[in-house]
């Protein structure tokens, strides 16, 4: 951005973020359980848009766990790590700075648990793991993840989340799961982010109908089909008038002004 302000270029700008994704008592929690697995996994989590955590209501969280372990291993099988369907981690740099956060996930206290054996150094690979009984002071929760793992946070009251929500830097997506409409507009109305869906990650990347961009600390402008276009155009107004009807009071005609006023009285 900096660059291209020397020059004047219009910009938009994509910064990420920590993507969060509620699930309600209302939702379809295999459904949901399926589309988190497909969206968050995907190229090993390693996506800007990815569900980043979960916020599960209480009530459902031990049978949402319960079917996101089933989605896996529907998805990748039961040791994720020997699948060819399976991606690994970009390099070294980035499996060695996963590997850390999780040693600090583990010597805080929190519950890691992954669908077959945790990591594979030789391919950095790492297997889809959840941390599921995560907080927002959690290690996995101070900086946006990019990979493989899930942290799992607990809520009882969504006013509550939604004010958590408010107070976080501004996400570039944001996911619910719910079948109460009344939970969806209090969520998507309140909470700043930049797209999201309702009941399924990811897929409002796809559709080229819709702008696509970040807002304060996850970016700028938007992009996709026509918004391309406008954010890279510039709009000229010009206005054209004619000549055959000039009214003589927008001058400095003091005999007009005198009229006028006598009008506006």
């Amino acid at each position: 951005m900096a660059q291209a302000a020397q020059f004047l270029i219009p910009v938009t700008l994509e910064l990420g973020g920590k993507s969060p994704c509620i699930v309600d008592e209302t939702a379809n929690l295999r459904i949901a359980a399926r589309r988190i697995v497909w969206g968050k996994f995907m190229n090993a989590g390693q996506t800007c848009i990815a569900p980043d955590y979960l916020l599960v209501k209480r009530d459902v969280k031990k049978q949402l766990i319960n079917e996101i372990y089933r989605a896996i291993i529907t998805m990748y099988g039961t040791t994720p790590l020997a699948s060819p369907d399976y991606p690994h981690i970009v390099n070294e740099r980035q499996f060695a700075r996963l590997q850390d956060t999780l040693r600090k996930t583990y010597q805080s206290g929190e519950t890691i648990k992954s669908v077959g054996p945790l990591f594979d150094e030789k391919q950095c690979a790492i297997a889809p793991t959840l941390i599921t009984d995560a907080t927002f002071a959690s290690p996995m929760m101070q900086t946006e993840i990019f990979g493989p793992i899930l942290p799992i946070i607990t809520y009882d009251d969504l006013d509550t989340v939604i004010k958590q929500l408010q107070n976080r830097e501004h996400p570039l997506a944001l996911y619910i799961f719910s079948n109460n409409k009344q939970h969806i507009k209090a969520v998507t109305q309140r909470v700043a982010f930049g797209s999201g869906c309702v009941n399924d990650v990811v897929s409002q990347f796809a559709n080229d109908s819709l702008p696509f961009g970040g807002v304060g600390n996850s970016g700028m402008g938007h992009y996709h089909g026509k918004y391309s276009f406008m954010t890279m155009t510039h709009y000229q107004g010009i206005l054209k008038k004619d000549n055959w009807f000039d009214l003589p009071w927008k001058y400095l005609d003091h005999q007009c002004l005198g009229i006028l006023k006598m009008f506006l009285k």
